[in-house]
């Protein structure tokens, strides 16, 4: 990715630690991308993303006022298009999978080189999901886990259930290889289509069954048996 095409990535750093947050910004800046804020708590964190509309958000989890992995799925909640990349000291599942399930795209830590950083950002920015060396492997489980949970019944209205969302073969297809945990770059390649070509047909997905990250959709595609076929 070149400098310019970086230069239309609006990225949004959030720490409780000032310098370290003042580091990331500068390091992201000077690679390229448009630092659009920064935060140093919870409920600033909301604010501002809501005014800046970042398009990847940069998030430590250990914030004052509103814990990280709340500000994530909150924020996503509202915007399923906004990647979450979070930043954390932490390498423990536990902080790992509620981060996920909040809606994040990623996870790094914080020993993570300069170099890691910024590719993860691209990387984030790109819809594709990013995590810390051996614990890709752990999240996938984690999403095959959570969708062979039952999901909560939704109340049907009036007297019969809603028709079930129509989607088009290629959502479809895109949806089968998101539940085999495959990245859009991947899916793209598979498919010899664009990657901004993949990432629209999981937006309009993600749209036609009323969900709203990464996490539900394989709940559905597997509650289908799409990833087996």
């Amino acid at each position: 990715m070149t400098v310019a095409a970086e230069q239309a990535v609006k990225v949004m750093v959030v720490d409780d630690h000032p310098m370290w947050r003042d580091a990331v910004a500068r390091d992201l800046a000077a690679a390229g991308f448009d630092v659009v804020a920064t935060a140093g708590d919870g409920p600033q964190a909301v604010r501002r993303a809501r005014a800046a509309a970042p398009d990847v958000l940069v998030l430590d989890l250990n914030l004052p006022g509103l814990p990280g992995a709340a500000v994530c799925k909150e924020l996503v909640g509202e915007n399923p298009a906004l990647r979450v990349l979070v930043l954390s000291a932490s390498g423990e599942h536990a902080d790992v999978l509620e981060a996920v399930k909040s809606g994040a795209t990623g996870y790094l830590v914080k020993s993570a080189s300069t170099e890691e950083l910024l590719a993860a950002v691209r990387s984030t920015a790109a819809g594709d999901p990013v995590f810390t060396p051996g614990l890709a492997g752990l999240v996938l489980g984690e999403y095959r886990r959570l969708a062979a949970e039952p999901a909560p019944a939704a109340p049907a209205s009036g007297p019969s259930a809603p028709e079930a969302p129509r989607l088009t073969d290629r959502e479809t297809q895109v949806l089968r290889l998101v539940a085999k945990g495959l990245s859009y770059k991947q899916i793209a390649e598979r498919l010899v289509i664009s990657h901004r070509t993949v990432q629209n047909h999981v937006q309009n997905t993600l749209g036609k069954l009323q969900l709203h990250n990464r996490v539900e959709l394989v709940r559905y595609a597997i509650e289908r048996g799409l990833d087996d076929a």
